[in-house]
């Protein structure tokens, strides 16, 4: 019987990240808000999944400062851990902001951003699995399908910023929405960066 090879201890780090990220994102993507204590459980549920994360952040850096070999550059690995972690603490954030603002529902815009931003997720994912098998240069077509979503994300904020203010009278509510809809917007730009680390890996990698 054939034993693989035990995969590099920081690319198990960085699979690890993406799945707790992903997990995370199928999490707020699914759920279905309705009340206060929906809230309070969206909100709870996520923070644990941002601990989580920084907790692995954590450990890569420390890690890195102890060991000579890496895979990959040092900085492009803390770079895509911290990246992946600042989308999911973007997400941790925003679902903060739900329960602070008792929001019970989302609107088709939020919903719309949540799509490309999970989307985005599932893109990093894929990316993250190539990397570790050292398949570079297909990972170029996850970092074009990322931005691509960033793009929308970007143009949606737009929309929804503009058709706001034209359609909503009540001044607390439009702060509300507005700081959310900037707030998933900024993951996006988050999901964004890390498609550009992506990228720099293969150019110095290829």
């Amino acid at each position: 019987m054939r034993i693989g090879k035990k995969q590099d201890k920081f690319f198990t780090y960085l699979t690890d990240i993406s799945q707790n990220l992903v997990e995370a994102t199928n999490y707020f993507n699914d759920f279905k808000l309705k009340d206060e204590e929906g809230l309070i459980e969206f909100s709870k549920k996520m923070k644990e999944y941002e601990t989580k994360g920084d907790s692995i952040v954590h450990q890569v850096i420390q890690d890195l400062n102890r060991v000579f070999i890496t895979p990959i550059e040092r900085e492009d690995i803390l770079a895509l851990a911290m990246n992946m972690d600042d989308v999911l603490d973007g997400l941790e954030h925003t679902s903060a902001l739900f329960d602070m603002y008792s929001i019970y529902e989302a609107d088709q815009y939020m919903v719309e951003f949540v799509t490309y931003i999970h989307q985005s997720v599932l893109e990093i994912d894929k990316a993250v699995d190539l990397l570790t098998k050292k398949k570079l240069l297909p990972i170029r077509k996850h970092a074009i399908k990322i931005k691509d979503c960033e793009s929308k994300c970007d143009q949606l904020r737009r929309k929804s910023i503009k058709d706001l203010f034209k359609t909503e009278t009540d001044p607390i509510k439009l702060m509300k929405y507005k700081e959310i809809y900037e707030k998933l917007e900024d993951v996006a730009d988050c999901c964004e960066n890390v498609a550009n680390t992506f990228e720099a890996i293969i150019m110095k990698n290829a």
